[in-house]
């Protein structure tokens, strides 16, 4: 049976279902839009990642969209005048950008794995969710890429010259993020930025096989591969990085889960 979240009392931009026990599907609610972020959507999403962040049910997230598209970028006419419009327009303008690329370091920060479904275009800030998560997978008409170097911006924002270049390689990130293109969902299988590539019916049903797979493991051990996957992606060294896999694999050895896992049957 499928729970759903309180109604919220804020616009609902954000919807919320927990179709398995330890399993939460995020679905971006702004279809007409394509989903792009507006700052009611922007605020409900970190405070949603705050809450599934300290919540111990919680043990795999899935992020989607509604309708035909996955996230179509920041929508800047529905925000505020006080987030882009000041006295100062440099300092505000920055404090905006700070405020989007907590979007990413929330994903990045959760404990639990984040599977990113994507189901048509994922573009700009949709694209940073997106590389943010810890496993993507795409349907076959999904579409990827950051447009902003074509308005004359940087092409760089929100984590992507982080994220990028570490998922697909540096050649292949220069590529798509200096020219703005669009990147079909072939190129994009093919380049490694997603694990999977699935027809458009069987998207979100394979997101929920690898979702429940997750949640039916050890939290603890999966919260820890999660976590030195993270590190040791930026070791300064393969003594670094062992360094910290010993340690985890310590700790997680002792866990009565473990234990239970490796008794006899």
């Amino acid at each position: 049976m499928t729970e759903s979240a309180p109604t919220p009392t804020h616009p609902v931009t954000l919807l919320i279902d927990r179709p398995h026990a330890g399993v939460v599907v995020l679905q971006l609610n702004r279809p007409e839009q394509l989903n792009a972020i507006n700052e009611a959507m922007r605020d409900e999403l970190i405070e949603t990642f705050s809450a599934i962040g300290s919540d111990a049910s919680v043990h795999a997230v899935v992020i989607t969209g509604a309708g035909r598209g996955f996230c179509s970028g920041i929508d800047v006419r529905n925000f505020s005048p006080r987030a882009l419009e000041a006295s100062d327009p440099a300092i505000d303008r920055l404090r905006f950008q700070e405020a989007m690329a907590a979007l990413p370091q929330a994903i990045r920060n959760l404990p639990q794995p984040v599977i990113a479904a994507v189901n048509g275009p994922c573009v700009g800030a949709g694209f940073a969710l997106c590389l943010a998560s810890d496993i993507r997978i795409c349907s076959t008409v999904a579409t990827f890429g950051n447009g902003a170097i074509l308005l004359g911006l940087s092409g760089a924002e929100m984590g992507m010259s982080y994220h990028l270049p570490r998922i697909v390689g540096t050649s292949v990130a220069a590529d798509w993020m200096v020219t703005g293109r669009t990147v079909p969902a072939s190129e994009a299988d093919r380049r490694g930025l997603v694990s999977q590539l699935v027809d458009s019916e069987q998207l979100m049903q394979r997101a929920l096989e690898l979702a429940r797979a997750i949640a039916d493991l050890p939290p603890f051990g999966t919260q820890l591969t999660k976590r030195a996957l993270q590190v040791n992606t930026d070791a300064s060294g393969l003594g670094a990085a062992l360094e910290l896999e010993n340690r985890n694999q310590v700790l997680s050895h002792a866990t009565d889960e473990a234990q239970a896992r490796r008794r006899p049957k």
